[in-house]
């Protein structure tokens, strides 16, 4: 982590609460030596669930606005990442009873629709077609219809490989027939938190008569079975299929983002998440881009011993290099790991994201620009 850019933050969020709390309008915050940090912890730390309350109730959210034009630029990318990163924590924050899948898929159409995304939301039937049984199957207890939401966006020459980025997307996780507790359910509003990062697969998970039982055998797409040993092992299936549709893209990249194992606390506690990849240079990639963001990163073993873990998803990836992010232990907070990110869900690891895919977008524009070889 730049420890630097995350006092930056730290910083800024501070400050900006305690104005806020005073009820002021406009805030002009210092550049601290780099924009950018100033304005993500500036625009995560005044940022506030508060769709639900009524108006009276809710705390005014102040203009930010940056003290010197040392930087603007950085300012405006930082302001865009804080904002790309609040829309994941709402998405997150909101009950389970509110964001359905189809509900999720209309929040995206409604975010996305307008910034040159085609967004195609594909239906229980067209899943069907598709032999998309691993992803029926997780979704058979709901009463709510699944739904495979697929975001396309084109930003480079049509013969480039893209980058495909998959998100879990269960809208509450109850944990099916093997019932999850009572203070674990709290929070599986949030077991959406993969998709609200990358708005991928989304469907819901409410236990019916038809629930997928330990013991049963589903055929993924790709011709697979899968043995279904826990009923609660539903995200990783409807990635299964995920997976085996991103083939259709003949991808260069594969990123996986989910909230997949509890073990994931233990394992790292509450500040890093954990990172599967079969690419050594993409995980260089995505570790540095966690530097800048201030979000960390720790590698994880893909031996073949894990098949029923992150490896499990490795059986149906597209022949391309692949990094996976389990973010359960990162996707919720008390409030006391980063003064820019209030009790609640976090939206983590949204601005690596976009960190990580700067850095093929620059590498682009660099060889672009390089001067012809001399003949």
């Amino acid at each position: 982590m730049d420890e630097l850019k995350e006092a930056i933050r730290r910083a800024a969020a501070s400050g900006c609460q305690a104005l806020q709390d005073l009820y002021i309008r406009t805030i002009f915050v210092d550049s601290f030596g780099h924009a950018e940090s100033s304005a993500e912890g500036a625009g995560m730390g005044v940022w506030l669930y508060q769709e639900l309350k009524r108006q009276e109730l809710q705390k005014s959210v102040p203009r930010l606005e940056l003290f010197e034009d040392c930087d603007f630029t950085g300012w405006q990318i930082g302001l865009q990442k804080a904002a790309a990163q609040n829309l994941a924590r709402q998405l997150s924050e909101t009950p389970g009873n509110l964001l359905t899948p189809i509900a999720f898929a209309q929040s995206a159409i409604e975010f996305l629709g307008k910034a040159g995304v085609t967004l195609e939301i594909r239906s229980k039937d067209w899943a069907k077609l598709m032999g998309f049984n691993a992803f029926l199957a997780a979704a058979k207890g709901s009463c709510e219809p699944p739904v495979f939401l697929e975001a396309v966006y084109y930003g480079c020459e049509a013969d480039v490989a893209p980058i495909v980025l998959i998100g879990k997307g269960v809208t509450f996780d109850s944990g099916g027939l093997v019932r999850k507790d009572y203070q674990e359910m709290l929070h599986m509003r949030g077991d959406m938190a993969g998709a609200a990062c990358v708005v991928a697969t989304c469907r819901a998970s409410l236990p019916g008569p038809c629930a997928m039982k330990p013991g049963d055998i589903v055929r993924a797409k790709n011709g697979k079975s899968i043995l279904v040993e826990s009923a609660d092992f539903d995200g990783r299936m409807g990635l299964a299929d995920a997976f085996c549709y991103a083939t259709n893209y003949n991808p260069k990249v594969v990123v996986s983002v989910g909230t997949m194992r509890e073990e994931m606390r233990q394992t790292l506690g509450i500040e890093a998440a954990g990172v599967f990849a079969n690419n050594d240079v993409l995980y260089e990639q995505m570790r540095i881009a966690s530097i800048h963001t201030g979000d960390r990163v720790w590698r994880l073993p893909l031996w073949q011993h894990y098949t029923e873990m992150a490896a499990f998803l490795r059986e149906f990836l597209p022949p391309s290099d692949w990094l996976h992010m389990d973010i359960y232990a990162v996707n919720m907070t008390e409030g006391d790991t980063a003064s820019y990110l209030r009790k609640g869900m976090t939206g983590r690891p949204t601005r690596t994201l976009i960190e990580f895919l700067a850095q093929f977008a620059c590498k682009s524009d660099a060889q672009d620009s390089s001067p012809p070889p001399a003949s």
